[in-house]
């Protein structure tokens, strides 16, 4: 717990003292694995009270709905959040590579952009390829809201929560 004083590592000490029994977190967020938007701290919540579930591009693949279904259906966590970001660099490795298709990615990466591409692809034929900044904070809203979809109907209890009037999201 480097960086932290001796005052702040004693709660935090005894809340995961306090977890060992179990966990009950109220949300459920699905996030980019980019390491300037950790959800505990984008949202200012501690040990316990997330389960995060990370990936680049806050995309939504088999193992992602799994990982919501499981938190749902374990902990009773009812509140899903699709959290993404600006300049994310998925979402920009995609917008690349429909403009430009290479043959370099691994099968692996690929499956992000693939996963991406549909809720991105539509915009290059708006226009907003002329306006770099406006493509990207376009392309990652739609990526947003595209994962949020997949598992609004992807989920197998079909019980999904997402906040569509939080400011910045729409």
């Amino acid at each position: 717990m480097a960086g932290l004083s001796g005052r702040e590592v004693l709660p935090i000490q005894a809340r995961r003292k306090e977890l060992v029994a179990g966990q009950q977190p109220f949300a459920i967020v699905l996030g980019c694995s980019d390491s300037r938007v950790p959800a505990e701290i984008v949202f200012d919540q501690g040990l316990g009270d997330l389960f995060v579930i990370r990936v680049a591009g806050n995309i939504v693949a088999p193992s992602q709905v799994g990982s919501v279904e499981f938190a749902a259906e374990r902990f009773g966590t009812r509140l899903v959040v699709v959290l993404g970001h600006s300049r994310c660099g998925a979402v920009l490795a995609t917008l690349e590579e429909l403009g430009r298709p290479t043959e370099g990615p691994s099968r692996n990466l690929r499956s992000i952009v693939d996963r991406i591409r549909p809720a991105v692809e539509a915009l290059l034929a708006t226009g907003l390829r002329h306006d770099p900044d406006v493509l990207m904070r376009q392309a990652v809203r739609a990526n947003i809201r595209a994962s949020a979809n997949h598992l609004r109907h992807g989920l197998e209890t079909g019980v999904v929560d997402f906040l569509d009037g939080v400011p910045g999201a729409g």
